[in-house]
């Protein structure tokens, strides 16, 4: 693995209590983890022997913590034998997952959606799924202490959310991006190790989608560490499933990717030992890697900060996109940090002492400016959901699952939905429900897309009906 960082931080999950009286429940090793599930009420323990546990669990009520025990080095292990689509899928609110090993999966190891007060802390996952931990449109959550390696998409992503700390994760040998918030708000990135992956971090604003923005984000004090992935040794070759993960259009082997990002504080990181530069700050014309615009979105990065960071070794063995902006310029090496495209109030500091192409414009930042007095991005209080129409429950649904894979109108994981809903417009929206549930393989130019049928199926039907009566852009 490589260099090993331990950290030692107590974490205190603040999760709603509820007034009826709470059990213990225990899953014995090799039994059905969902059976006990199914039991469970608001404010239950269930706690999972370790064992083996070869199932998908879904989450669907409030208030429940799932706590793996760990006994003599032992883990619960659930395993999808590379068959199975998701480990752990949670849709109901207050809910902590803490102390799972999850592996062998094709789709989510551990995925939330629409969830608000989540905290997944301490657990393992492995690939290949396309996404290791991937919370998608909640507020307020907490991703902490977290082992994610092997995945063939991205390590740890963060959709359409705000008010997250992602903290004190190592992410590393992933196909694709170590760690991504995508059209996010509000997050604070600390403590994280990643290493290996073919970018290490991403701010990602992709067009398309129902959230609009990505900003206020905190970048801070994170080991950023030869994220080399795909290099081999020709430079420049990239897996078929870096390209479908997306990390293909964008530029490999850098350290800090911001893709139009705005407001968001790079502070006190190390970034070594990456081929490509340390961080690279992009629009969203550099190199068409969204051809269709939305015009809702800023395509420019706005109010980024890149405050005293160390760099070490980076940049010596440049390829992919990075490569070729470089032999434009007639450069070998990669400098620390590359502004490709246009923004507006950028600023850096110490710039004299920054290797630099592109920010020539960029101010020096004051040098009072800094985010230490942020210590969290998580609100005081818990967010109060109230109980969702089953009209509502399609919709969340769609913009929690759906919008992981599909853009209204870009490429993404999967075509644009403006593209796939097309042979079902004017039909029964059942139809689309029950393809929903057992897709079969359309595109060849697309992966194939994993079945949804943990969906109760009245949900899968209001989001047919969300897809094909209501769905704008």
């Amino acid at each position: 693995m490589g260099m090993k960082v331990v950290f030692q931080v107590a974490i205190v999950a603040a999760i709603a209590t509820s007034a009826v009286s709470a059990d213990v429940l225990t899953v014995t090793g090799g039994a059905s983890i969902q059976s006990v599930v199914n039991r469970a009420k608001s404010g239950d323990t269930i706690q999972v022997e370790p064992g083996l546990y070869k199932e998908t669990v879904y989450i669907d009520k409030d208030n429940v913590r799932l706590s793996g025990i760990i006994r003599d080095g032992k883990w619960p292990v659930m395993d999808g034998e590379n068959v199975l689509n998701d480990g752990i899928l949670v849709s109901g609110h207050d809910v902590v997952i803490e102390t799972m090993h999850v592996r062998r999966y094709m789709g989510n190891g551990i995925m939330t959606q629409g969830a608000n007060n989540f905290a997944l802390i301490g657990n393992r996952v492995e690939g290949p799924g396309f996404y290791g931990i991937f919370p998608q449109y909640g507020k307020n959550g907490l991703v902490a202490h977290n082992i994610v390696s092997g995945i063939t998409g991205t390590g740890l992503y963060v959709g359409m959310s705000q008010n997250i700390d992602v903290i004190f994760n190592e992410v590393f040998d992933n196909d694709g991006f170590g760690i991504e918030l995508e059209n996010s708000s509000d997050a604070l990135v600390e403590g994280n190790y990643t290493h290996g992956n073919t970018v290490g971090i991403v701010l990602n604003l992709i067009p398309g989608l129902p959230i609009k923005k990505l900003d206020d984000i905190i970048i801070r004090n994170n080991f950023i560490v030869a994220n080399d992935a795909n290099t081999g040794g020709d430079t420049g070759k990239t897996s078929a499933s870096v390209i479908d993960s997306g990390a293909g259009q964008h530029p490999q082997g850098t350290g800090l990717l911001l893709n139009a990002a705005d407001t968001t504080t790079v502070e006190n990181n190390l970034f070594r030992g990456n081929p490509g530069a340390a961080i690279f700050v992009t629009d969203h014309h550099f190199g068409q890697m969204f051809p269709v615009p939305d015009p809702q979105v800023d395509p420019l990065p706005d109010g980024n900060r890149i405050l005293r960071n160390t760099f070490i070794d980076n940049g010596l063995e440049p390829y992919g996109r990075t490569a070729q902006l470089l032999k434009v310029l007639k450069m070998e090496h990669a400098p620390s940090l590359i502004m490709a495209g246009r923004g507006r109030e950028n600023c850096v500091s110490a710039k004299h002492a920054v290797t630099s192409i592109g920010v020539d414009n960029w101010p020096e930042c004051p040098a009072e400016m800094s985010s230490r007095d942020v210590t969290t991005k998580r609100l005081p209080e818990r967010v109060v959901s109230e109980p969702l129409t089953l009209e509502q429950k399609g919709r969340l649904t769609y913009l929690a699952v759906c919008t992981g894979c599909h853009s209204y109108s870009v490429r993404i994981q999967g075509p644009p939905m403006i593209a796939a809903r097309a042979p079902y417009m004017g039909g029964d929206p059942k139809v689309l429900a029950d393809w929903i549930s057992t897709p079969t393989k359309h595109r060849s130019d697309y992966p194939a897309m994993p079945p949804q049928n943990y969906l109760p199926p009245d949900v899968r039907l209001e989001v047919a009906r969300y897809v094909l009566e209501m769905l704008e852009q």
